[in-house]
């Protein structure tokens, strides 16, 4: 329960829906005193001397009763319907999260610039192949969204107020050297990714428009960071919602057009040599993970709809991203293998190519308004600015740097994109989430209150996350200095 002054915008929750069959102890335990008491009284059996070590023996029993039972509360796991209550600072009215604009919100953010990488690394692989790895990557980045969440309601808990991000909960899980790590990979692979974003949305906007690309790059920033600076969570998610809804529109032209010559027979190669290569950039496709902590603010700690928005709002992407690349690596033959099979989508079919740039557009704005929210607030608890209110600081500290290196290589939307799928996600969304639970879960320092955990399994789910991210990590390394 997070307990606050009555000028704080989070209001605490009585006790009585937190706490279910609280029972009233006291008045319990003394009435077998009262009654002895009164037999005593109206019988006579019983010497005045007799009365202070019956009294005594009643009063222990009262004591080792509310101990034990006091011990079993401590062990009972407590179902949450919400920590606090997200209030409007104008009207002091209660604005419950939406579930469905959580949705939203992590379909967005997820469906990015991975999407448009995933026919060029996953050619040599294959269709079969990449289903399979898809799929496990999923199932994979949904357990650290999940670990992530749990943490984060548990930070909450202990600090006493929304808006905790990742530096909170790797201070109280993991120390100072959690906090290092964990910061530097974060603020790394938001810049990285925010740069491929600004420069390839103002490489389609400069071939629309045909303005200079400096000015669709200001354009582009100003437009959805001042979405994300003055828009209340309601617009945003309002606006989130009509990209998201025209992101499958287009998607769903892409994949009418471009099926009319799709091969069946091309679906069923598999090379699963090849496939593990393909792993970072897959991942990269599945981040979603640095909009949790808003999640968890926007739904007011309710794990439960928590679970709901991250298994909702990534599966939709991953339906997404099996019927796009069926439907690529089944229209283009397997000739010209250097050749990226969406460009080669593209010469082939001159209608193709509009409806990939909208598509494209769509897919950067969203996933650049989940960016914003998370690295903004990010860095609104690093500096330690006041939660619940809109400081400008952290908005120029994420939007500037990034039109800035965009604008300075208009070319590095690859290697961004490669970078930081191959080495920072897999360490911030994979390591790092796991390590935080386990301090979380096993440390004596962990709170009396325990919560239902997100993620079954204990260690050896935990180990099975760990061995995982850096069994990748470490195979990207040799094979990079092999290639030196």
């Amino acid at each position: 329960m997070i307990f606050s002054s009555s000028f704080s915008p989070f209001f605490p929750i009585p006790a009585s829906p937190v706490i279910p069959q609280r029972k009233l102890l006291f008045p319990l335990k003394f009435l077998p005193l009262h009654q002895t008491s009164l037999q005593i009284q109206h019988t006579q059996l019983a010497s005045a001397s007799s009365l202070p070590s019956l009294l005594s023996r009643n009063l222990q029993k009262c004591f080792l009763q509310k101990q034990s039972q006091s011990a079993q509360q401590q062990q009972q796991e407590l179902e949450i319907e919400r920590l606090f209550s997200n209030l409007n600072q104008a009207t002091l009215k209660r604005e419950p999260g939406s579930l469905s604009s959580a949705i939203l919100l992590v379909t967005g953010t997820t469906v990015g610039a991975g999407i448009l990488a995933l026919p060029a690394v996953t050619q040599e692989s294959g269709f079969s192949a990449f289903a399979v790895i898809c799929i496990f990557c999923w199932v994979y980045m949904v357990v650290t969204g999940f670990l992530i969440a749990e943490v984060n309601v548990k930070t909450m808990c202990e600090l006493g107020s929304g808006g905790v991000s990742l530096v909170s909960m790797a201070r109280r899980t993991l120390g100072t050297v959690g906090v290092q790590v964990s910061c530097w990979s974060y603020i790394f692979i938001h810049y990285a990714l925010l740069v491929a974003y600004v420069a390839r949305s103002s490489d389609i906007l400069t071939n629309f428009i045909g303005i200079p690309i400096w000015e669709s790059a200001a354009f582009f920033t100003l437009a959805f960071g001042g979405l994300c600076f003055f828009g209340s969570k309601r617009f945003i998610g309002a606006v989130n919602g009509i990209l998201v809804f025209g992101l499958i529109i287009s998607f769903a032209a892409l994949m009418a057009v471009a099926s009319g010559d799709l091969h069946w027979d091309a679906l069923s190669k598999a090379n699963f040599q090849a496939a593990p290569m393909s792993i970072p950039i897959i991942a990269l496709s599945f981040v979603y993970q640095n909009v949790v902590p808003v999640l968890c603010t926007n739904l007011e700690g309710d794990l439960s709809k928590v679970r709901s928005a991250i298994v909702f709002g990534t599966g939709i992407p991953l339906v997404l991203f099996l019927v796009w690349n069926g439907v690529i690596l089944g229209t283009v033959s397997d000739t010209g293998m250097s050749l990226d099979p969406l460009q080669q989508l593209r010469s082939t079919n001159g209608i193709v190519g509009p409806i990939v740039e909208v598509f494209s557009l769509l897919a950067m704005g969203t996933s650049y308004i989940g960016f914003v929210l998370g690295l903004s607030d990010f860095l609104s608890d690093l500096l330690k600015l006041p939660t619940g209110e809109n400081m400008p600081l952290p908005y120029l500290l994420t939007l500037v740097p990034p039109l800035i290196l965009a604008l300075l290589d208009p070319e590095i939307f690859f290697k961004a994109l490669d970078f930081a799928g191959t080495y920072g996600v897999l360490l911030l969304f994979g390591v790092i989430p796991a390590a935080m639970s386990w301090s979380d879960r096993y440390s004596n320092s962990s709170l009396a209150v325990k919560l239902p955990e997100l993620v079954p399994g204990g260690r050896i789910t935990l180990l099975l996350v760990l061995g995982g991210a850096g069994y990748v990590i470490l195979s990207q390394l040799l094979e990079n200095f092999q290639h030196l």
